[in-house]
C-alpha cells in the first residue's frame, strides 16, 4: 500500500514506471493505492507535468526532484544484536560531517576511520544531517526529504552499514535532524497540504499548532521515531528548536520526548534527544515529571562563547558580553551566561538560571568548536588559525575536565589547519547565484572583501574543508592528538573529572588563570602570556598531566604555570 496525506486536493494519482493509477481518499485526507511499483511519484489534481516525490520517502536515488523508490528496512542484515546502547551521561561526543570527514565523502569511507575515534576515546559520534538535499554536497541543513538518506553518501544501506560498524566498535551514533525549516530546493510539502505556517530566517516553518496541524506534528514524530528504530540510532540532535513555533498545550518537543522514552523502553536501550537552543530555558532539559519538556540535554553556546573569548580575545557580535570580567568562570559554573540578564546582542534581557543542585552538568553539551561556530565565520577558520596549539590545549583541558558532556569537532583533536567552510551545490543556477551573492553580501557588511569569502558553490570549497589525515604524521599535530587522548583517558580513569554535580563544581579564578576543583583533583589553567602563580587550597601530591614539554613549579600551597599551559594534579 502506498499512501500520502493531501487533505485539500480533489484528486491524487500514483505515477509508476508504466501506468498512472487513481488513488482513493479516506476521511482523514489520506490517499491510498495498491500498486506493485518500485519507483513512483504523485500527480496532484490535474497537473500532469509535475510529478512529485513522496513526502515520506525513504529513498531518493535520483535526487530530491526525482521519483521515490520503495525501500524495505527489513531487508538489511544487522550484526549489532548485542548492542545495548550508550547513555549520554559520561560520554565524550565527536561531531562529524560525512561529506568532509574523508576525501571520498561516503559512509563506507568514514567506517575506515572509526578506529581513530575508538583510539581517541570517543563514546558517541554525532553525525551532521544525512537527509536528502539538492545537489551532491552541502552541510545537510537544507534537507527536504527528511526520511531519505542522501544518496551520494551511500543511501540508506550505506548509513546502516556505518551505524552497524560504529556499534561493533562500541560507538553510539547520534544524528542531527532539522525540523525547523526545509531547504530552498525540492521542498514540495506545501503542495500536498498545510505543512507550513510562516517563515523563519532559514526558510518555511512548520504548521505545528494551526488547522490540520495534527498530521504535520505526526509527520515530525514519525520521522524521528523511524530514524531511531530503523537505523538503530542512539539519539537525535534537534537543530535550532527555538525556531519551532508551537503554542499547543503540549509542545512538540515534550510530545517527542514522551514518544522517544516509550520507544527506548520497548527497545531496552537508552535514546537521547539533544536540543540546539538559544533560549537559555531550563524547561527543555527538565524532566516531564518536574514540569519540563524532558529532553536529555542541550548544546551550550554560552560555554563555547566564554571559552572562545578567553582563548582568542575576540569580542565582536555576540561575543561582546562574554568579555565581561568573570564571564568564563561564571559560565563554567552555571552553564548559562545570560540568566535573566541583559544581552547586548539581542538588545533585551535573556534566559533564566538553572538550579545547580537539581540540574546535572551532563545535560549540557559543551565544546570549543562546532560546525556552526567555525563554518559561519567568513573564511571557516578554526581555532588553530588564530591561537597556538598549546593555547588550544588549555581550552581542551578545561572542557574535558568539566561536569558537562564534552564534544569535539572533527579534526580539532589534532588542531587541523584545514578550514571548515560553508558549501553547497544547488542544481538551480539562479538559486546557486543567490546563495553565493548573499553569503558575500552578508560578510561585506562586516568588512570582508568579496574575494576573501569562499564561493560556497565552488567544489574546491568542499575539498578545502575535507580533513587532511596526513597531518597526523607530523610531530606538531601528533602531540596535540596525544594530549586530547590523554585528557579523555584521565576523564575515564578519574570519575571526579566527569562528576556532573554542578553544586559541587568550584572554580577559583583571577586575571587569566583558573583553578577547577574536581573532588581531590585540581585543574590549573594559565591563559596569560606570562607565568602565573596559582594558590592551592590543599597540598599537591602528584602531577597527572601537563601541557607537553612544560614543567610547572610546585610548592606546598602554590603551583606556577608557564604561559598558555595547564596541569592536572592530585591533592591530599
Amino acid at each position: 500500500m502506498i499512501s500520502v496525506w493531501a487533505p485539500h486536493r480533489d484528486r491524487v494519482r500514483l505515477l509508476g514506471a508504466s501506468a498512472v493509477l487513481a488513488m482513493e481518499r479516506d476521511e482523514r485526507g489520506w490517499w491510498h493505492a495498491e500498486a506493485p511499483v518500485t519507483d513512483y511519484a504523485f500527480l496532484l489534481d490535474d497537473d500532469d507535468a509535475n510529478p512529485l516525490p513522496d513526502p515520506r520517502s525513504r529513498w531518493q536515488p535520483n535526487g530530491v526532484h526525482g521519483p521515490t523508490r520503495r525501500y524495505d528496512h527489513s531487508a538489511f542484515t544487522w550484526t549489532d544484536q548485542r548492542w545495548t546502547g550508550r547513555a549520554l551521561p559520561g560520554s565524550v561526543l565527536y561531531e562529524l560531517h560525512i561529506g568532509t570527514f574523508t576525501p571520498a565523502g561516503t559512509f563506507d569511507a568514514a567506517v575506515e576511520r572509526l578506529d581513530h575515534l575508538v583510539d581517541l576515546g570517543i563514546d558517541q559520534v554525532e553525525v551532521m544531517p544525512v537527509n536528502a538535499f539538492d545537489g551532491a554536497s552541502g552541510w545537510g541543513y537544507d534537507g527536504v526529504a527528511w526520511g531519505a538518506v542522501h544518496e551520494p553518501y551511500g543511501g540508506p544501506d550505506g548509513f546502516k552499514r556505518f551505524v552497524d560498524a560504529c556499534h561493533a566498535r562500541g560507538l553510539g551514533v547520534l544524528l542531527d535532524v532539522v525540523y525547523n525549516h526545509l531547504g530552498p530546493s525540492g521542498a514540495y510539502l506545501d503542495r500536498f497540504g498545510p505543512y507550513f505556517a510562516g517563515r523563519n530566517i532559514w526558510g518555511p516553518s512548520l504548521n505545528l499548532d494551526g488547522p490540520d496541524s495534527d498530521e504535520v506534528r505526526r509527520y515530525v514524530l514519525d520521522n524521528a521515531l523511524d530514524w531511531l528504530r530503523h537505523y538503530h540510532l542512539d539519539g537525535l540532535r534537534l537543530d535550532a528548536v527555538h525556531a519551532l513555533v508551537d503554542r499547543s498545550a503540549t509542545h512538540l518537543l515534550e510530545e517527542l520526548a514522551a514518544e522517544v522514552d516509550a520507544l527506548a523502553t520497548g527497545l531496552r536501550r537508552p535514546l537521547s534527544l539533544i536540543a540546539e537552543s538559544d533560549l537559555n530555558d531550563p524547561r527543555l532539559i527538565t524532566s516531564r515529571e518536574a514540569g519540563g519538556y524532558g529532553l536529555t540535554a542541550q548544546w551550550s553556546d554560552d560555554i563555547h562563547h566564554a571559552l572562545h573569548v578567553a582563548l582568542t580575545g575576540e569580542t565582536h557580535g555576540y561575543y561582546a558580553d562574554f568579555a565581561a570580567p568573570g564571564a568564563l568562570p561564571g559560565t563554567l559554573g552555571s552553564a548559562y551566561f545570560h540568566t535573566g540578564t541583559w544581552s547586548s546582542f539581542r538588545g533585551r534581557t535573556h534566559g533564566r538560571p538553572i538550579d545547580p543542585a537539581r540540574t546535572p552538568g551532563h545535560r549540557f553539551v559543551a565544546f570549543l568548536q562546532n560546525h556552526d561556530q567555525i563554518g559561519n565565520r567568513a573564511t571557516g577558520d578554526r581555532l588553530a588559525a588564530t591561537i597556538s596549539p598549546q593555547r588550544q590545549l588549555v581550552g581542551a583541558a578545561i572542557l574535558l575536565t568539566s561536569p558537562y558532556t564534552p564534544m569535539i569537532f572533527m579534526g580539532e583533536e589534532w588542531a587541523t589547519e584545514a578550514p571548515w567552510q560553508f558549501f553547497a551545490s544547488f542544481t538551480d543556477p539562479e538559486l546557486a547565484e543567490s546563495v553565493r551573492t548573499g553569503r558575500r553580501r552578508e560578510f561585506a557588511e562586516h568588512g570582508w572583501a568579496q574575494a576573501e569569502v569562499p564561493d560556497p558553490m565552488d567544489p574546491a570549497t568542499r575539498i578545502h574543508s575535507t580533513l587532511p589525515w596526513d597531518e597526523l604524521s607530523t610531530p606538531r599535530h601528533r602531540a596535540v592528538l596525544d594530549t586530547y587522548r590523554a585528557l579523555i583517558q584521565l576523564r575515564r580513569t578519574h570519575p571526579e573529572l566527569s562528576d556532573p554535580r554542578l553544586d559541587r563544581y568550584t572554580i577559583t579564578a583571577a586575571d587569566s588563570w583558573l583553578l577547577l576543583h574536581r573532588g581531590a583533583l585540581r585543574v590549573a589553567a594559565n591563559l596569560a602570556d606570562t607565568p602565573a602563580t596559582i594558590p592551592l587550597d590543599r597540598p599537591p601530591t602528584q602531577l597527572l598531566l601537563s601541557t607537553p614539554n612544560t614543567t610547572p613549579t610546585l610548592t606546598p600551597d602554590t603551583i606556577t604555570l608557564p604561559p598558555d599551559t595547564f596541569t592536572i594534579l592530585t591533592t591530599t
